[in-house]
């Protein structure tokens, strides 16, 4: 006697042709075969080559375009150009994928722990003397203003953002901006609607000089430890016991 399953599917969406023109086309950049600054062939001869109706190419096109993997004007003979990558698409295509339900707040935690060790060694090993001046006008600036919420978060991001920049890594500037972003969107409120704000912010001044004097001093095993403790302590709360475990690896 046969025994059924009892083990459930999902239903599945049919891919659409947009989309595998879409996937055609990216993977033909990614891999040099399209270079920056060529044109692909016009909607006619698109067609004609993928198969598809007019309509299909155009929404393929604006999908590439919105992406800005090329650039497409209407009516254009030359057809549409691609463009170089550049930070600003990689940051977009970052943040979609770091948005993903499938990515949970522990995982964006674990990277950004990973990635913030790594940018503060780099910084305190790198840095120039116009780092330095740069990083401690925007720790002045949070010094000052512990009294007015929105400065003193400019200047916190300004502060990460110089120490990103030291590393002289545009991956590293660009990942670093993304989960940042994401990781303080799930988290949204917790110093501005902290009833002891005043403490969460002159506990993070002084997490803040502490990892500027490492910088300063070239200490970069020190900076890299002082981050990822900074971040465990800030958000490890609002992760799982089993979670937490796994960012504790990262602690030493």
């Amino acid at each position: 006697m046969k025994v059924k399953t009892t083990m459930e599917f999902e239903p599945v969406s049919p891919v659409r042709a947009y989309e595998r023109i879409v996937e055609q086309i990216e993977q033909a950049v990614l891999t040099g075969r399209l270079r920056p600054g060529e044109r692909l062939p016009g909607e006619r001869e698109l067609m004609t080559q993928f198969g598809v109706s007019r309509s299909t190419i155009r929404e393929a096109l604006r999908v590439l375009q919105a992406g800005e993997v090329i650039r497409s004007r209407p009516g254009d003979p030359r057809g549409p150009e691609v463009l170089p990558a550049s930070p600003a698409s990689l940051q977009k295509s970052l943040d979609r994928l770091a948005r993903a339900e499938t990515l949970g707040l522990a995982e964006l935690l674990q990277f950004r722990m990973i990635l913030e060790g790594s940018a503060y060694r780099l910084a305190a090993e790198l840095r120039t003397e116009e780092d330095l001046s740069e990083l401690r006008a925007a720790l002045a600036a949070m010094t000052e203003s512990l009294d007015d919420y929105a400065t003193f978060s400019r200047a916190d991001v300004a502060f990460h953002d110089v120490v990103a920049r030291a590393g002289r890594n545009t991956l590293i500037v660009v990942c670093g901006k993304v989960v940042r972003g994401v990781v303080l969107d799930l988290i949204a409120g917790k110093l501005a609607n902290s009833t002891d704000r005043q403490a969460l912010m002159a506990a993070s001044v002084a997490h803040h000089k502490e990892v500027l004097r490492a910088v300063e001093d070239g200490d970069g095993p020190l900076a890299a430890r002082l981050a990822r403790r900074a971040l465990f302590d800030y958000y490890a709360e609002y992760v799982g016991a089993d979670e937490r475990v796994v960012l504790e690896h990262l602690l030493d």
